[in-house]
């Protein structure tokens, strides 16, 4: 038997909400690491698909959707002060189970801000309410009402999550090979790391992801194949496409509308997000065209390393995902679009199947004077398979996301509610690392505007590489 280390005691009970490919390739991963007494494991979830999952470890697991009318008393049935809920769970409104959580003394994590079912595409609010910008400030707004009561960790699998922390350590990294003096070992507020940011000249971060992961069984037609949540990735392709907007634009998007109320560190474009590319670059894949679908980090990394001098922005990056996800999924959004994205009637998610492949996950910095610095993992399907069960490389990295977010809040149960951005990177990624692959840094000379205009003239800003109207594919 191999002996895993416990890096942290957990009091009450682990509820998890929702248990699709995520949860179940978290819960090995969490039961390794965490002290949780024999009958503290509760599972709650809309169907059977991880019922065989949850029985290999003993897990209770109960088959109950939580609604708008039912949810409080599921709830109160279960839950109790010190426990800790886990929601990866998709149509279930993250602001109600957060503001139940701080209520009632429970700690709280989720990977993503979800409405209630049907929100993302409900044609009686504004599309700026449907975004995650939007939802992001209602659960912030929550710290005003409630104040430091217990924690809440707002968005943190592997991206969002895990990405927030790739930037911090690439930001070490960077200053301590420009030879620039920065706090030892690193900034300690969130002021001083927007001022490293800016002394770097970091001027965009992409999450930039390629996933390569492929299986023998192709795509069949009204199937959508994926390597993590169908319902997932289908909710958050829909919304909006999001960005955080630096302060280096020149260019506003003819589709984009700003913000007019939270920090206005972001913009959305009006159109759906698998409607919109942009180019990036990975370290194995080279340059591709990824799509800009809304995610939590693009508008907290935004605000996080935002300077100000009173009420004037005097720097900001432009922060956006940048994802390429396996190409039978690819394939599955092409034909998505095509049905005016109605979801098709088949879905699955790309498991035991996978015949080889990696998910190359990290944050591009670019505008500095070294070009771009790409940092992150690089996950291959087999060494997922080695270290731990019910997991490809996808769900792998957001599973060691979730267990490093569980462990910090942990050690920090009094922190209210908190961005990523928030938490100690250092921790975080000392607890995931053993998950994640080879983590890598890579410089390049890499711009959008490389081999640009070969074949037909392009309306490109070629005084400034780092326009988002370079980067977008029109």
């Amino acid at each position: 038997m191999v002996e895993y280390k416990k890096h942290a005691r957990l009091p009450g009970k682990l509820v998890f909400i929702g248990f699709g490919s995520v949860g179940q390739g978290a819960l090995p991963l969490l039961l390794r690491h965490l002290e949780i007494r024999k009958d503290g494991v509760l599972i709650i979830t809309a169907d059977d698909r991880g019922a065989a999952q949850a029985a290999a470890y003993g897990v209770p697991y109960r088959i109950q959707p939580l609604t708008r009318l039912n949810w409080r008393d599921v709830l109160d049935e279960v839950i109790e002060p010190g426990d800790f809920i886990l929601n990866l769970s998709v149509d279930v409104s993250s602001t109600a189970l957060i503001e139940y959580c701080l209520e009632h003394g429970v700690m709280y994590l989720d990977t993503c801000i979800e409405p209630w079912v049907g929100g993302y595409t409900d044609q009686s609010v504004s599309a700026a309410e449907r975004t995650n910008y939007a939802l992001r400030v209602k659960a912030l707004e929550l710290n005003a009402k409630f104040g430091k009561s217990t924690t809440v960790v707002l968005t943190h699998g592997a991206n969002p999550g895990l990405v927030s922390h790739f930037v911090k350590q690439a930001l070490v990294n960077m200053a301590c090979d420009m030879g620039l003096e920065a706090p030892s070992p690193a900034p300690e507020s969130r002021e001083q790391w927007a001022q490293l940011a800016e002394r770097i000249g970091m001027k965009v971060v992409h999450i930039a992801e390629r996933d390569t992961q492929h299986a023998l069984s192709q795509k069949r037609p009204n199937e959508f194949v994926n390597t993590w949540s169908v319902d997932g990735f289908v909710g958050e392709g829909c919304q909006p496409s999001e960005l955080g907007w630096g302060s280096h634009e020149r260019h506003f998007p003819p589709d984009g509308v700003r913000y007019d109320f939270g920090p206005q560190c972001a913009i959305f474009l009006n159109r759906p997000g698998v409607s919109v590319r942009v180019r990036s670059w990975t370290p194995l894949s080279g340059s591709y065209h990824g799509f800009l679908i809304t995610h939590g980090e693009s508008i907290s990394i935004a605000d996080y390393y935002t300077v100000r001098e009173g009420e004037r922005i005097c720097f900001r990056p432009t922060v956006h995902y940048a994802y390429h996800p396996c190409d039978a999924a690819v394939l599955s959004l092409h034909e998505l679009c095509g049905r005016n994205y109605r979801i098709q009637p088949r879905q699955r998610v790309l498991m035991n199947d996978i015949q080889d492949g990696i998910d190359e996950l990290g944050v591009l910095l670019m505008g500095h004077k070294r070009g771009g610095y790409w940092y992150g993992s690089q996950l291959s399907i087999g060494e997922a398979r080695e270290l731990a069960p019910y997991n490809n490389a996808t769900t792998l990295q957001v599973a060691a996301g979730v267990l490093g977010a569980v462990v910090w809040a942990c050690e920090n149960p009094r922190a209210g509610v908190v961005d990523p951005d928030d938490m100690d990177f250092a921790r975080v990624l000392e607890v995931a690392k053993p998950y994640l692959g080879s983590l890598v840094g890579v410089y390049t000379d890499w711009t959008p505007l490389q081999d640009r205009g070969m074949i037909f003239p392009e309306d490109v800003d070629a005084s400034d590489p780092w326009q988002f109207k370079n980067f977008r594919v029109v």
